[in-house]
């Protein structure tokens, strides 16, 4: 099947494959679709069901913790009663700043039972983003882990000599002391009861639960607002139409609990379906399927360029000795998904496009290769001109829709149903919102990734507004080159990012690559046919730089920010750079 179009066949053949779990999917995707923002129903009414009508079914597994459904309602009770004693009301933010563990997931639930609204700060923040993080959203307390005291404490002058009253302490080890000024969390929690709250029946549907940050690559982070309607929208359209998670399942989540993959999509496919989520403190691609055979995981989410660390690992016999039947994530690439497919054997691959801010989703529910998968929802594809860095209005002032196989901007049609939650910040909220687009007062929202219309209303991501550039009259996605410049055997991870260049119109590709043998080593020649095998010329990177690491966020984004910002100067780079010449690279001199 080409990459640029979806065959109606395999779509018909993989939805007869699935006929058992087609009635499931069939009553989830009609409940996704039909649930209502003034319904009284949350994130913690869904928790209390379980408890109730599964109570002792795992929810929630780490290391050698393991917690029924029942156990962890009671503890995240614990939480809410608390946090109402201590004056949090519905509609207040709360800030929890820890590491992957089942506290997260507790201090959540008990937020979001008051009708409060957790705020999931990025734990890899430091200083003043850290600072501008904890009080964007003017967080009443912070809920913060003996294991990132450390840069609470250091920016807490920054923000106010009482600030630290505020935090609210959890250990990790039961002897450690409490950190000066701090609210001993655990002692306080110990005499909470542990029955429902009575908040978490007036919840609605509409309500916010939680502030995602964006990762904060092109500036400071904006918090994005993920209300408990689209939470629900998602584990019942991805966990159960998609996914077909039973309770039987084991979610196995080894991305960090502060992103939406993991604290929308892992959980709510695991609590959706009275399953266990699994939780990894942190990815490790070296412990990674030790870690799915020691919970004897049946799904995991990936994200970003989780799958090339996996491919990157020396094989082994035991490759394919697991249990997982379905993984879901984004962006797996189409030049390794084969590889990733059959070298781990995993037979459902079910790849989404979405965002946090976005108010729709693209699922793989057919299980057809190499596509971002279908939406049911109003969107189009239409054209965008990168070197005006906008849409393409035609004579009548509207936009134009691409055909089948063509690229293009995503936007996705905002209306009462459908609406655009948007960020805490009214005006970047705003400026995403795109009008007039069709005909006069209609109203989409401006995704900012191009992708491939694939026909029969599935698409494949191609890259971000902003990370595709024009070079000599001709779009260059990133994603594309960075995939071609990763296959190469001697080459880790490789960043690519365009560059201006004086006298030359748009930009050049330039690739920061991370070898895995020393530079002496590096065999140019072959990586330069390699290149020009699997790009068009005009794709090649004119410029090399080699460095002994990438700076990626929380989610493996590379920070491409600075490195734009430094071009092909090695004495800003501050490392070795090459340039293109007459079919070689060639070093230049500092």
């Amino acid at each position: 099947m080409s990459q640029d179009t979806v065959s109606l066949l395999d779509i018909a053949k993989n939805f007869v494959k699935a006929a058992p779990h087609a009635p499931q999917a069939g009553m989830a995707t009609i409940k996704a679709l039909t649930l209502g923002k003034e319904k009284q129903d949350s994130i913690g009414a869904l928790l209390e069901k379980q408890a109730k009508e599964n109570p002792t079914n795992t929810a929630i597994r780490y290391l050698d913790q393991s917690y029924s459904y029942a156990e962890f309602n009671q503890a995240a009770n614990r939480y809410a009663h608390y946090l109402t004693q201590i004056g949090i009301r519905s509609g207040d933010a709360v800030a929890v700043f820890m590491e992957n563990r089942p506290e997260v997931l507790m201090a959540v639930a008990g937020i979001v039972k008051l009708g409060a609204i957790a705020s999931m700060i990025n734990t890899s923040q430091r200083g003043d983003v850290l600072k501008h993080s904890l009080t964007l959203v003017n967080a009443k307390r912070v809920i913060v882990g003996e294991e990132l005291v450390e840069p609470i404490q250091e920016v807490a002058p920054l923000i106010g000599e009482h600030f630290a009253t505020q935090c609210l302490f959890i250990r990790e080890y039961e002897d450690t002391a409490l950190p000066e000024s701090m609210v001993d969390l655990d002692q306080e929690l110990a005499h909470q009861p542990v029955h429902n709250p009575s908040t978490t029946s007036r919840v609605l549907l509409g309500q916010p639960a939680y502030y995602i940050f964006t990762s904060g690559t092109t500036g400071l982070p904006k918090a994005s607002v993920m209300s408990h309607i689209r939470w629900m929208r998602a584990q019942y359209g991805l966990g159960q139409a998609a996914m077909y998670m039973q309770p039987e399942d084991v979610m196995y989540c080894s991305l960090p609990l502060y992103h939406n993959n993991a604290l929308t999509l892992c959980w709510g496919s695991a609590m959706g379906s009275g399953a266990t989520l699994a939780i990894a403190r942190k990815f490790s691609a070296s412990r990674f399927w030790d870690d799915v055979r020691k919970y004897n995981a049946t799904a995991f989410c990936y994200i970003g360029e989780l799958c090339r660390y996996l491919l990157a690992q020396p094989a082994k016999e035991n490759d394919q000795d697991h249990n997982i039947r379905v993984c879901m994530g984004n962006g797996l690439r189409p030049e390794i998904w084969d590889e990733f497919k059959s070298r781990f054997g995993i037979n459902r691959i079910n790849e989404f496009y979405g965002a946090s801010e976005s108010n729709i989703a693209f699922t793989n529910a057919f299980n057809v290769d190499r596509t971002a998968g279908f939406c049911p929802l109003s969107f189009a594809v239409v054209e965008y001109d990168i070197d005006a860095d906008e849409p393409v209005k035609n004579e009548k002032g509207f936009l134009n829709k691409v055909k089948a196989g063509g690229t293009g901007l995503l936007i996705s049609e905002v209306t009462e149903k459908m609406s655009f939650d948007g960020y805490t910040d009214k005006s970047a909220s705003a400026s995403k919102l795109m009008r007039d687009v069709f005909k006069k007062g209609d109203c989409y929202f401006n995704t900012g990734d191009l992708v491939r219309n694939q026909g029969y209303k599935h698409i494949a991501f191609v890259d971000r507004l902003g990370d595709t550039f024009r070079w000599k009259g001709e779009n260059v996605a990133t994603t594309e080159v960075e995939g071609a410049v990763g296959d190469w055997a001697q080459v880790e991870t490789g960043c690519v990012y365009g560059v201006e260049v004086p006298g030359a119109d748009g930009r050049a590709g330039m690739a920061a690559i991370t070898p895995n043998c020393e530079l002496k080593d590096f065999d140019f020649n072959g990586f330069i046919e390699h290149l020009n095998k699997a790009l068009p010329s005009y794709a090649v990177p004119q410029y090399l730089r080699f460095r002994e690491a990438q700076e990626v966020t929380g989610t493996f984004k590379f920070r491409k920010v600075e490195l734009k910002k430094q071009g092909f100067d090695p004495v800003a780079c501050g490392e070795p750079v090459f340039a293109l010449e007459k079919g070689q690279y060639v070093e230049i001199a500092a």
